[in-house]
């Protein structure tokens, strides 16, 4: 297909959503650098000059550096009568939408200074800001912003989903996401391998087997949640009622004495056993079919002997929080069969199983994904905005829901037992892992929904839960 033509749709694509997002506009600001996506700021300056737009297009790229469908584009500017001028460090203070066509998909290595200071002045303009495909300066592939990039109100994404709007600082920058395929055959679809699968709750939500009319506990599983040290007994609590909201059958808690009494209290239905040391951790292990440690486990010589014992059993085990630090820590764990686990960890915990930084992970959340999924072969959620879900095989999964307000203390621990208690019900590992996550970031869009993101807590996610998994 000509280059041009797809240009051109993008272009009329990208106009149309202006449009539609601003529909009091009758000026704009346009800033294309030299590629195609310059190429389809020219195309967009011409359609809203043609409407009867003021049109201010600001050039980053001479016309003889220009690409050579971005060159036709301008030819398609110039006979539509769009002003034109290069950019000169500033934008002039108007309150019509900005459209950033500076850099597309193809920016490699840090932004160059000329278009530092285009995305900076698009940045402190005020204006709303409407960027074509990709925000400038954001990497396509991982997220990852190249040194600045621009903060979008909508990006009209085109022919593909990009992987890098959806993780890593891509959905902070991209504002409204909308996809556009341009009438792309269906077949180039099935030619060209995915990045990775974006997962659907509905979709999901299929593999929950069905309770037939002669159900028991012992159809559901066991969940042991391994965890609570001193002052931390709520990380276990929550992790357990979580379990039992997503329906497993038993939900017992192995923690610290002091314990007992308040997780008893707060949920009769769970079963709290004292634990004062690994050894009296090891009749505790006959009976579970899923195992869940780390929350609230700490990193005392109670924890490491109380993880080590977990190891030893060999039981399906989500590993989580300070069960994951101590792994890292290599004092426990070495050699172990990890095979059935699933370790959920955030990027601080994933760079400590790395062995990096914790920027050098958000650089590149899908390399570290699989990265610890080699060295620990089984399921690994890699936690932050646009979860990833590697299991070694396939391309990886991306979750898309959850919201800002799932920053606080807490969330962890709940979807650590939404998991658990999805695995205790038939699941594999790496569905669990996958429909875990996503009603987790889908219960607390429910939350955020009614009450908004601010002061949502890790346990106002329970009662949206237990409505999802039963298809409400």
């Amino acid at each position: 297909m000509p280059g041009i033509a797809l240009m051109k749709r993008a272009g009329a694509a990208a106009f149309a959503e202006l449009q539609r997002r601003w529909p009091a506009a009758n000026n704009i600001t346009v800033l294309c650098g030299g590629g195609n996506n310059g190429g389809d700021g020219y195309i967009i300056a011409a359609l809203a000059r043609q409407r009867g737009f003021s049109v201010t297009l600001l050039q980053l790229a001479a016309e003889e550096n220009l690409s050579g469908d971005a060159r036709l584009a301008r030819r398609f500017a110039c006979q539509a009568d769009v002003s034109m001028a290069p950019f000169k460090g500033t934008i002039d203070s108007n309150d019509g939408p900005i459209v950033d066509a500076l850099l597309g998909t193809g920016v490699r290595g840090e932004v160059r200074e000329h278009y530092r200071q285009a995305i900076a002045a698009i940045n402190e303009s005020g204006r709303p800001v409407l960027a074509v495909d990709i925000p400038s300066g954001l990497c396509s592939d991982t997220g990852a912003v190249r040194g600045c990039a621009v903060i979008a109100d909508v990006t009209v994404t085109f022919i593909g989903m990009k992987s890098g709007l959806l993780t890593g600082r891509g959905p902070a920058v991209c504002g409204d996401l909308v996809f556009r395929a341009l009438d792309v055959p269906e077949q180039i679809y099935h030619a060209v391998p995915m990045a990775a699968e974006r997962l659907h709750l509905t979709t999901l939500l299929a593999a929950l087997p069905r309770r037939e009319r002669d159900a028991h506990k012992g159809k559901y599983g066991h969940v042991l949640v391994i965890g609570g040290d001193t002052g931390f007994g709520g990380a276990a609590a929550m992790a357990a009622e979580a379990a039992l909201r997503v329906g497993a059958g038993l939900v017992g808690v192995a923690t610290r004495p002091g314990h007992v009494s308040a997780l008893l209290a707060r949920r009769p239905e769970l079963m709290v056993k004292p634990v004062d040391s690994g050894q009296a951790l090891e009749p505790l292990l006959t009976g579970p079919t899923v195992l869940i440690v780390g929350p609230g486990l700490g990193r005392s010589p109670w924890s490491e002997q109380v993880l080590q014992q977990a190891i030893n059993a060999n039981i399906p085990m989500i590993v989580d929080a300070d069960a994951l630090n101590i792994l890292s820590d290599g004092r426990v764990g070495a050699g172990a069969d990890s095979r059935s686990w699933v370790l959920t960890p955030h990027p601080g915990e994933a760079a400590r199983l790395l062995g990096v930084s914790n920027d050098e992970v958000q650089q590149d959340r899908f390399a570290a994904c699989r990265a610890i999924q080699q060295r620990y072969p089984g399921t690994v959620l890699l936690k932050g905005a646009g979860t990833l879900i590697s299991s070694g095989a396939g391309p990886l999964s991306l979750c898309p829901y959850g919201n800002p307000g799932m920053a606080s203390g807490g969330m962890g621990d709940v979807l650590a037992g939404i998991i658990g208690g999805l695995m205790a019900q038939g699941l594999t590992a790496q569905r669990a892992a996958q429909l875990g996550a996503c009603l987790h970031g889908v219960a607390a869009d429910r939350v955020a929904a009614e009450f908004g993101e601010r002061g949502m807590m890790a346990t106002d996610l329970l009662a949206p839960l237990r409505r999802l998994v039963n298809g409400q």
